[in-house]
């Protein structure tokens, strides 16, 4: 458990000598939906998951569910684990935690694998709050019963419906972000639909990318997949780790 403002956050190390990746979840997500991933990559590298704030079974509740929050519990595992210049990989809600802790942090990081998410698209036509908090009321009868098994954060249906919310406007204003870049960093980019969100909308999604492609030479696409967003953790472990592999191969910046 990893100590961290008012609450602790379950973590897991794999230790080695192997160059360190960190793990990041997608918004309500799970570390154990990391094992392909990690067994693909094997016990050449370090691995760090953890569950994030509510998160899985132990990790536990906070009053604090914002993203400048989640962004700041990167910090506070890689300072418990000891761990320096990570290769970070992040996917969904992880990916945009991602890319502006590395951001804020470019000689602290290896480089950046971002994986279906952190596209910088204006989502506020085609999610208004509204439709997101009907989205979550409409399901917050599961919730409770979900819980004991991990895969439902212990998060009100309000509570998960701002987190989402605020992911919204995190995208919207993604494309500064991205232009700051000056780290390796490499999407591995999905196909067709999504949850809550319809194949076009995925589609107009992913498509934001092509503008960031043109400026930032330090961003490139590894791979594009054929698998959805929910899937391509399972059905394109492969095609991660050889993005985390790609970078773990790059030389190190000029005067690093």
């Amino acid at each position: 458990m990893v100590a961290v403002a008012d609450t602790a956050l379950a973590a897991a190390d794999s230790g080695g000598l192997g160059h360190p990746v960190v793990y990041l979840n997608g918004q309500f997500a799970t570390k154990s939906y990391w094992r392909r991933v990690i067994a693909e990559l094997g016990s050449g590298y370090r691995h760090i998951t953890y569950d994030e704030r509510a998160r899985g079974r132990k990790s536990r509740r906070s009053a604090d569910y914002s993203f400048e929050a989640t962004v700041r519990d990167v910090d506070a595992v890689l300072k418990a684990r000891g761990v320096d210049r990570p290769i970070v990989v992040g996917w969904s809600y992880g990916a945009a935690v991602a890319v502006h802790w590395a951001v804020r942090n470019p000689d602290r990081v290896a480089g950046v694998v971002l994986v279906d998410g952190a596209y910088p698209f204006d989502w506020s036509d085609d999610a208004p709050p509204e439709r997101i908090r009907r989205l979550f009321r409409r399901m917050a009868w599961l919730m409770p019963l979900l819980r004991p098994t991990g895969l439902t954060p212990r998060m009100t249906a309000e509570q998960m419906a701002n987190s989402n919310i605020e992911l919204n406007e995190i995208y919207g204003a993604l494309g500064p972000v991205l232009d700051q870049v000056a780290f390796p960093l490499r999407y591995v980019v999905a196909s067709g639909g999504n949850f809550g969100g319809g194949r076009d909308e995925m589609e107009r999604m992913r498509a934001s990318l092509d503008p960031v492609l043109t400026r930032n030479p330090h961003i490139k696409v590894s791979a594009r997949v054929t698998s959805n967003h929910a899937k391509v953790l399972r059905k394109d472990s492969r095609a991660v780790a050889d993005a985390v592999r790609e970078l773990a191969a790059t030389p190190d910046r000029p005067g690093r």
